[in-house]
């Protein structure tokens, strides 16, 4: 099976800091796979850097090559914002536009790339909050402000939002670390679900969690503080946690650091 998104030789900095070294890997179209490691190993910064957002925070650089569908997004003469678009991301914390309501939340990243109609949106919307598994519980309140979700159901409208430009690959940054375990459970389902239309990358700190919902892991380690995060390994996730090939990463899975 082809890989959907090729990483080759990637390396990012915060200024002359490096951050990652080198990570080279392939993520699997229409599976899930979880980045472990310990805080500060680079995770955040490995995945920002597969849709050009590490770019966006200032004095920040990327070098290699991250090819999407054999396109490599790093070219002069590729759009950012197209990237962006086709490699959605949902944050470690809600995110929507606290004063929009539902349905211009879920509209909005779809109004970025095209001119149309709250009529022609609607459908959109719909579809949308379907497949984020939140639309029975706001079908009737779509127009009342974000803020009045629950922190699951924000959570659950983000991705909303993210799918609803219908993008290739989704990417998710610890995006339960700030939910409790319902909201969790719901939100883990809905990665379940999701997989059969997206690809999905997902950074997490919870290793029962990358057990439960990763089809492949990739465990990421910073030897020292201030050293740039490499990949120690990556494969099928139950090799990981329980045939791992680095002594490193078993005992990671086994708590015995991080």
């Amino acid at each position: 099976m082809a890989a959907r998104i090729e990483v080759s030789n990637l390396s990012a900095w915060y200024g002359k800091r490096k951050a990652i070294d080198s990570i080279t890997m392939s993520i699997e179209p229409k599976a899930v796979t979880a980045i472990i490691g310990p805080s500060g190993c680079g995770k955040s910064t490995f995945i920002r850097c597969l849709n050009r957002m590490h770019e966006v925070i200032p004095n920040t650089r990327a070098e290699g090559k991250v090819l999407l569908d054999t396109e490599n997004i790093y070219e002069s003469t590729i759009d950012p914002v197209m990237i962006r678009r086709r490699v959605g991301m949902v944050f470690q914390r809600p995110n929507p536009f606290p004063t929009k309501s539902i349905f211009d939340n879920v509209a909005a990243g779809y109004r970025l790339n095209a001119r149309v109609s709250k009529s022609e949106l609607r459908p959109i919307v719909e579809e949308s909050l379907g497949g984020a598994g939140l639309w029975g519980e706001v079908k009737d309140r779509l127009d009342a402000p974000a803020s009045s979700l629950s922190g699951g159901q924000q959570q659950r409208l983000c991705i909303a939002r993210a799918i609803a430009v219908q993008p290739d690959v989704l990417l998710m940054d610890e995006p339960c670390s700030a939910l409790d375990p319902a909201a969790t459970l719901r939100i883990e389902d809905l990665i379940t679900d999701l997989k059969d239309r997206y690809t999905i990358v997902l950074v997490t700190h919870n290793m029962q969690q990358a057990a439960r919902v990763a089809d492949r892991t990739a465990f990421l380690l910073a030897e020292e503080a201030g050293d740039p995060g490499r990949l120690v390994e990556e494969g099928p996730t139950d090799k990981i946690f329980t045939r791992p090939d680095d002594p490193k990463t078993e005992a990671y899975i086994t708590g015995r650091f991080g």
